[in-house]
């Protein structure tokens, strides 16, 4: 789909038409990009997450995850999960494909974790690097169960 540029704010937008949860249609329009190249890369993302696609970016994914997943946690189970996943997993895995995400990028990123300090100045601790590490893996099986991922 073309985006278009708004003449009274100089901003560019997208228009697009995709199906809701229950196969209606409905048009989305969303506002305020500074250049065309990021309207189209938000109504890329947007169709991909329409479509339940694997091949969006994790980030992308992450806004799935958090539709699913907070109606079943206790608000604080979920505020837990929600900063662990945005000091620890975004930084590090936010602009990848979640289908390009291998075990050799979770090693790396484990390894890196293992480097990290807390704002004493101490090293994470292994029962913390494992919390984070569930927090990766319940996002991945999520994936897997109900978005099509293959491994």
């Amino acid at each position: 789909m073309p985006a278009y540029k708004d003449e009274t704010t100089g901003k560019w937008y997208i228009s697009c038409w995709y199906s809701d949860w229950t196969g209606k249609r409905k048009k989305k329009i969303k506002r305020g990009f500074e250049t065309k190249r990021e309207a189209l890369e938000w109504e890329r993302e947007f169709q991909l997450q329409d479509s339940a696609n694997p091949e969006m970016t994790f980030e992308s994914f992450i806004a799935l995850y958090k539709q699913d997943i907070t109606p079943k946690l206790k608000e604080n189970s979920w505020i837990t999960k929600e900063n662990i996943i945005a000091k620890h997993l975004i930084p590090y895995f936010g602009k990848f494909r979640i289908c390009d995400i291998t075990a050799k990028n979770v090693i790396d990123w484990q390894n890196e974790m293992r480097k990290q300090q807390n704002k004493n100045g101490d090293k994470y601790s292994p029962t913390y690097l494992k919390t984070i590490h569930n927090q990766l893996s319940s996002i991945f099986n999520h994936a897997i169960r109900f978005y099509g991922l293959k491994t």
